[in-house]
């Protein structure tokens, strides 16, 4: 197979307070079809996908996106130390030889992430190494990060750095972009 990177210079703004679970779906669907939309018609398929990372529970709930700025990143490291928080990724596949979001299928994934108590030192430190930059939550645990990070719940770690895996290949598989050996 091969693959095109294609930015979708989507708006990832939400209305209201959704749940992150319907956030994380709601914004991969509209990358993607925002791509298919680009080939309509072509025997392609196109993969969309957006993470958030939600802290909190009720009316505490605050979802994370990407910190627009360092400052932003070391407040988002600072709410996350210490706490059992919830990383969401939607995923969205849509068959472009289909019309509109009847080609699209959609799924989301959660991980629950437990993070350690992150020093005011360490949130410094990472902050000046920019790997927050473009993460949801101001972290990636595929990089350096992990080291804040105690244990993982549910899902996976494919799913915390932004591409559930068998759930991609599920999608694809149901929208017959391929058949499983």
């Amino acid at each position: 197979m091969v693959f095109d990177v294609e930015p979708s210079e989507v708006d990832e703004s939400l209305v209201g307070d959704p749940e992150p679970e319907a956030a994380a779906r709601e914004l991969a669907e509209r990358k993607a079809l925002a791509i298919a939309d680009r080939h309509r018609g072509e025997r392609v398929w196109v993969i969309g996908s957006d993470t958030v990372v939600a802290v909190g529970e009720g009316r505490a709930l605050r979802l994370l996106g990407k910190p627009r700025d360092a400052t932003e990143a070391g407040l988002m490291l600072r709410a996350l130390s210490m706490t059992r928080h919830r990383v969401v990724t939607g995923v969205a596949v849509v068959d472009c030889a289909k019309a509109g979001e009847a080609g699209c299928r959609s799924a989301w994934e959660r991980t629950w992430v437990h993070m350690r108590r992150i020093t005011p030192e360490e949130v410094e430190a990472y902050v000046r190494s920019d790997e927050w930059r473009g993460k949801a939550g101001g972290y990636a645990i595929q990089e350096n990060a992990d080291a804040f990070v105690e244990r993982l719940e549910e899902g996976g770690f494919d799913n915390v750095v932004g591409l559930p895996v068998e759930l991609t290949l599920k999608l694809l598989t149901d929208s017959g972009a391929f058949q499983p050996s």
